[in-house]
């Protein structure tokens, strides 16, 4: 099982790098023209609550790949905003 939590953690960190490779893609570009701010957006508020039930529950790979998420989902609506 402490192996599966470990491959969770991987697979859970893995999964949000989409938040952050559209983050760097606005940042280089300059420009949040193609991008939903409410399909992020909504996505932010998804991974947070995520976040929050995994601290309740006291749920590792829960927390990490959420803490990561929700960072890199903060960022990537931030610049939606900044470049729209």
């Amino acid at each position: 099982m402490e192996l599966y939590r470990k491959y969770m953690i991987l697979i859970g960190v893995f999964g949000q790098l989409l938040f952050y490779s559209e983050f760097i893609t606005i940042v280089y570009y300059k420009s949040a023209h193609d991008v939903s701010l409410f399909g992020f957006f909504c996505g932010l508020v998804s991974v947070t609550s995520w976040l929050i039930y995994g601290i309740l529950i006291k749920d590792k790979p829960l927390i990490i790949a959420n803490t990561f998420a929700t960072i890199g989902a903060f960022l990537t609506v931030s610049a939606i905003l900044v470049y729209r």
